[in-house]
C-alpha cells in the first residue's frame, strides 16, 4: 500500500524486516493470546502477528489505513477498532490482554498513563517508543533520566529495555532513535500506596522543580517531623528517592494524625 505518513497522527512506519523479526520474537505470541495492537500502520507487526494468532484486535484512528486493512486482511482474523487510543475503552474488550504497538511519539506518555488504569486486565505490553522515553521509563534513582514517569510506571510495572532501533528502520525516518520495551504489571504491588491519588500528588510535587530539595518541593505536604519520622533527608532531591520511599511518604501522609495539608 502506498500511504503518505500523516504528521498529525505521528506516523512513522517500521520497514526493517530484521528488526520486525526480532520484535515478534521478543513478543512471543501464542495462538490463543488476546492481543491488541495500537496503531498498526501498514502492518509491519500486524502481518507476522496475525499469522501466529487465532485473532488480533487493532486500534487505529486513520480511516485510510482502516480501509486498506479491511480489504487486505480476512475479517475472521482481525477486529478493527476505529478509535483514538486515548479514548478507547480497553476494559470493554476482554480479560488478560496483551498490548503491543509502535506508539505515536507525540502522545506516548499519555497512552502509557491511560494503560496504567487498566493493568488489572493486562498480561504484558511491548512498545516501540522514542529511545529517550524508554530510558526514562527504566531509569534508576539518582540518574539524569529518572523522573516522574520512571516512578509512576515503576510503581505498577516491571520493565525491560529490549532493543535500540535506528531511524533508518522507519519510513519516514524519525529524527530520533527508538527503542523497544517490555512492561509487565505486578501481580502484587511490591510497595502498595494506601491512597494512589495522594501518591501521584506527592510524586508530581516532588519533581515539579527537580533542582530543588524535597524540603522545598514538598513544603505544605511534609514537614520536618515527617521527614524525621520517615528517616528521609529533606535536603535530597526527588531524583534521589526510590519508588518505595515515595510510597512511604504518601502512606505517612495518608495515616498521619493530624493529616498534613
Amino acid at each position: 500500500m502506498k500511504h503518505q505518513a500523516k504528521k498529525r497522527f505521528g506516523q512513522n512506519f517500521l520497514t526493517d524486516q530484521g528488526i520486525i523479526n526480532s520484535l515478534i520474537t521478543a513478543i512471543h505470541p501464542q495462538a490463543d493470546d488476546f492481543m491488541v495492537e495500537i496503531g498498526p500502520g501498514l502492518g509491519a507487526m500486524t502481518q507476522p502477528l496475525i499469522t501466529q494468532l487465532n485473532h488480533l484486535h487493532v486500534v487505529e484512528i486513520d480511516r485510510d489505513i482502516i480501509q486498506w486493512m479491511q480489504d487486505f486482511y480476512p475479517a475472521g482474523k482481525l477486529t478493527i477498532h476505529n478509535s483514538d487510543v486515548l479514548k478507547f475503552d480497553f476494559t470493554g474488550i476482554g480479560e488478560r490482554i496483551r498490548v503491543v504497538g509502535n506508539l505515536p511519539y507525540n502522545i506516548s506518555s499519555p497512552i502509557l498513563f491511560k494503560l496504567l488504569e487498566n493493568t488489572a486486565q493486562i498480561v504484558d505490553m511491548h512498545f516501540m517508543l522514542q529511545k529517550e522515553v524508554v530510558e526514562r521509563m527504566v531509569a534508576t534513582p539518582s540518574s539524569p533520566e529518572y523522573g516522574r514517569l520512571s516512578v509512576m510506571l515503576q510503581y505498577r510495572l516491571q520493565m525491560e529495555y529490549l532493543v535500540t532501533v535506528p531511524p533508518e528502520a522507519f519510513d519516514p525516518a524519525p529524527k530520533v532513535e527508538s527503542a523497544f520495551v517490555r512492561c509487565v504489571p505486578y501481580a502484587t504491588l511490591p510497595y502498595p500506596a494506601i491512597d494512589e491519588a495522594l501518591f501521584a500528588k506527592v510524586v508530581t510535587a516532588a519533581f515539579g522543580q527537580r533542582r530543588k530539595t524535597l524540603r522545598n518541593t514538598l513544603k505544605g505536604l511534609l514537614d520536618d517531623a515527617g521527614f524525621s519520622a520517615l528517616n528521609i533527608d529533606s535536603q535530597l532531591r526527588a531524583e534521589n528517592l526510590a519508588v518505595a520511599e515515595f510510597v512511604a511518604i504518601s502512606n505517612y501522609l495518608a495515616t498521619a494524625q493530624p493529616r498534613q495539608n
